[in-house]
């Protein structure tokens, strides 16, 4: 099994060449080609450092069928190869770190069952996170607009910034839960604030660029996956404080993105035909408390 980089001349190599054959003479897609198609679709250069590359498995490998998914957990990846799918697309990282290293868990028995559950099911598992933010529009944002039912409230200016006729906060955070079937929300903010201008950062929200967009003068809610509770959290807190009408809207990290890597299945229908293309959704990983 493959957990380290995959050159950029194994993938042209893999690209170039036929694809794998069957006993009958029959000519089988291989992971590395499906690789090769999306580059070649996402519409943007491809980066030479990127996290976007194979994390497990042999990119040879025919496939019979392609998952896409926000986060190869464990389960996820039990699920997908119960359901046919030999070729996992993940949005996040497989191994846990963000670059998928895995020297500092080499000797780590949950590290070893699940490189071992993939490996004997003869797995692929690729990562697709920069280049389909890079998309233009960006795949992520597309799916989740589309999820909550936002895309005609999008300024024609700022794709991530949302317009809403002064509803409640309390009233807008539930829509989005009951849309995205969330458990585990936290919200930041007056439950009676108006909300009408509404900035979106799917995902992970840095210090720096969650406070520049909070501080927007035209934005009144900041939303997005997760952030650290001493930068955006403590900052939101301090603009309330500080008599700033202002809101941030937590809804976990998974359930931010799930929905773009949905988008992403039938995108990918759109040139892979040879193979079926499903959408895997990782489970939300907190419980309320009773």
């Amino acid at each position: 099994m493959n957990t380290g980089d995959i050159s950029r001349r194994t993938i042209l190599l893999a690209g170039a060449g036929l694809a794998a054959t069957t006993a009958r003479g029959e000519t089988t897609l291989t992971a590395a080609e499906v690789i090769e198609r999306i580059q070649k679709n996402v519409g943007v250069p491809w980066n030479a450092q990127t996290v976007d590359r194979v994390i497990a498995g042999d990119p040879q490998t025919p496939v019979k069928g392609i998952a896409t998914t926000m986060m190869s957990t464990l389960d996820v990846i039990q699920r997908c190869a119960a359901a046919g799918k030999n070729l996992i697309i993940t949005h996040e990282p497989t191994f846990w770190l963000h670059q998928d290293t895995v020297d500092t868990v080499r000797d780590n028995a949950v590290y070893r069952r699940k490189a071992e559950f993939i490996r004997e099911n003869n797995l692929v598992i690729w990562r697709f996170h920069d280049h389909w933010h890079a998309h233009r529009p960006d795949g992520i944002a597309t799916g989740m607009a589309q999820a909550l039912g936002w895309e005609n409230n999008a300024d024609a200016q700022d794709p991530r910034l949302f317009v809403f006729p002064a509803i409640p906060l309390s009233q807008f955070a539930k829509d989005i839960a009951v849309r995205l079937k969330i458990r585990t929300m936290r919200i930041v903010g007056d439950s009676a604030l108006p909300v009408r201008r509404v900035i979106a950062n799917w995902g992970y929200i840095s210090q720096g660029p969650g406070i520049q967009l909070l501080a927007r003068p035209d934005v009144d809610v900041l939303i997005g996956g997760e952030a650290r509770e001493w930068e955006v959290v403590e900052y939101a807190q301090d603009a309330i404080s500080a008599g700033q009408a202002k809101a941030l809207i937590l809804m976990g990290h998974i359930v931010s993105e799930q929905a773009g890597m949905k988008y992403c299945a039938e995108w990918l229908k759109g040139f892979v035909t040879e193979a079926p293309v499903q959408f895997v959704p990782a489970p939300e990983p907190f419980e309320r408390v009773a």
